[in-house]
């Protein structure tokens, strides 16, 4: 009989077996075996508790950003325009563009390279070039991180803007900033996790996609409102007393309380009271939160919210100030947009510069430039860097030609500027390149699964294990792609 085949080999082997599986055991219990590659990236679902689904949760490993405010400039903001100096684009000024014959892009054939209309100078103590027509931004520069190999998988805006908010570029899948609340909760009792802030002229292309939960739980999805627009059926009535508000909602909590007790495992009632508490909360909360009054004289002429020659200036700057008080009232996640879908044609209400960059830019970039400086310098004097970090973004990039026939720029997802500032990044920094052209991300070629995982590892979260069951998937904000930017950490 062969060894393999005998009974006294096989009793050999199934004793080893068992006391190689009883040590294994023995090591385990006691902390001493090392996790397998396996389990160290095992789904890590937060436990919430149905009737507190705000409540603070803890992080992965320890977080350096507590807040974070996002800037979205929608429309697809110029990186050689404000943040992507490229001599050699100057230098080429007016010549074809290298290999680029009967180039077609999104909108048709592209003409020759452009060189921007503002002039690029050394910013900062740093030195970093940055254009004319964001000043207040360059004076920032030695507080900045940039990321100039950013690239997208689309050249359309409302994928795009999917893409840079959610990670997809469909419909229907959770925001960043939905991901973010589902694992942290909120550190704030009277407001929400997630706040989206709209632009004075409305909301971006894809709406409410951009601050949606998608397949995570409703109540994760970002509140928007904005300075000038409060929450929607939040004042009470006229004719109620606060008195008799008061009363009416205490009676309403016993009687919640109550019919929770005879039905105690059911999770949707008890999501459905906390929402309720919330919303009660707001009504106290809210309108002193939004009311900007109070701000002294020498804070809006920072933001520049008492510029009366530029409305929308003004209106913007409220919003940035209304980020600011939100971030120190605790809220986790603040999403700022910049631009709005079109209205009065192309290129009106956003940075989407096809026809006359030189003159549509001239109206967006004051809009942008002293408010978001101002906010990040007002977050700084109050030491509230130390724990928020302020993203900028926009869809993707656009073209270092001007379209033929046109005087704009086409877009351009191979390679675009994104950047970031305050707690824990390095600064003054920058990341990766673009050609000598500003055309195509070369250099540390980055994407924006890449973005959000390092997002989230700032917050303490790793983007491989953070998950939610699907549809038969464990689903996750970075999907199966993406590693962190670990050089960009401080």
């Amino acid at each position: 009989m062969h060894s393999l085949l005998s009974r006294r080999h096989f009793l050999n082997q199934m004793s080893s077996g068992l006391s190689g599986i009883a040590l294994a055991s023995l090591l385990n219990r006691e902390g001493l075996l090392a996790a397998d590659s396996s389990e160290a990236k095992s789904p890590i679902r937060p436990k919430i508790d149905p009737g507190r689904p705000f409540g603070a949760r803890d992080t992965h490993f320890a977080p350096q950003a507590k807040n974070i405010v996002v800037v979205f400039c929608s429309g697809a903001c110029s990186q050689l325009d404000t943040f992507d100096y490229k001599p050699e684009l100057i230098k080429r000024h007016g010549q074809p563009l290298p290999g680029g014959d009967k180039l077609i892009t999104f909108q048709g054939e592209q003409g020759n390279l452009t060189q921007s209309p503002w002039q690029f100078k050394p910013r900062g103590q740093c030195g970093k070039y940055v254009s004319d027509l964001v000043p207040h931004l360059g004076e920032l520069v030695d507080d900045m991180c940039f990321i100039h190999s950013l690239t997208s998988k689309t050249n359309t805006h409302a994928p795009g803007e999917n893409f840079m908010s959610t990670g997809n570029t469909l419909d229907g899948f959770p925001s960043l900033g939905a991901w973010v609340t589902y694992a942290l909760g909120s550190a704030s009792q009277n407001l929400p996790a997630y706040i989206a802030i709209p632009d004075p002229r409305g909301k971006p292309q894809n709406s409410v996609n951009n601050w949606g939960s998608g397949f995570l739980p409703a109540a994760f999805q970002g509140t928007d409102f904005n300075a000038a627009s409060p929450i929607r059926n939040l004042a009470r009535p006229e004719s109620l007393s606060a008195s008799g508000d008061q009363a009416t909602q205490a009676f309403l909590k016993r009687l919640n309380e109550r019919h929770l007790e005879r039905f105690p495992g059911d999770s949707e009632l008890a999501a459905r009271i906390s929402s309720y508490e919330l919303a009660a909360r707001m009504q106290a909360s809210v309108p002193a939160l939004t009311d900007l009054s109070s701000e002294p004289a020498h804070i809006l002429k920072l933001y520049g919210a008492d510029d009366a020659q530029n409305p929308v200036k003004a209106g913007y700057a409220r919003n940035c100030i209304l980020a600011r008080r939100l971030v120190e009232s605790g809220v986790r996640f603040v999403q700022l947009f910049n631009g709005a879908y079109q209205t009065g044609g192309e290129g009106v209400s956003n940075w989407d510069g096809h026809k006359s960059i030189a003159t549509q830019y001239a109206v967006h970039g004051p809009i942008l430039d002293q408010p978001t400086a101002g906010l990040i310098k007002d977050l700084k004097q109050r030491g509230l860097l130390k724990d928020t970090l302020v993203v900028w973004c926009t869809e993707f990039g656009r073209m270092p030609t001007f379209q033929k026939g046109a005087s704009g720029r086409d877009h351009n997802p191979s390679g675009f500027t994104v950047w970031m500032a305050g707690v824990g990044v390095k600064a003054p920094f920058s990341y990766g390149a673009t050609d000598e052209f500003g055309y195509k991300a070369v250099e540390k070629v980055a994407s924006v699964y890449e973005f959000h995982a390092t997002i989230l590892q700032l917050l303490g979260l790793d983007h491989e294990r953070l998950t939610f069951y699907y549809n038969g998937l464990e689903r996750k904000l970075t999907d199966v792609h993406g590693h962190v930017l670990s050089d960009v950490l401080a």
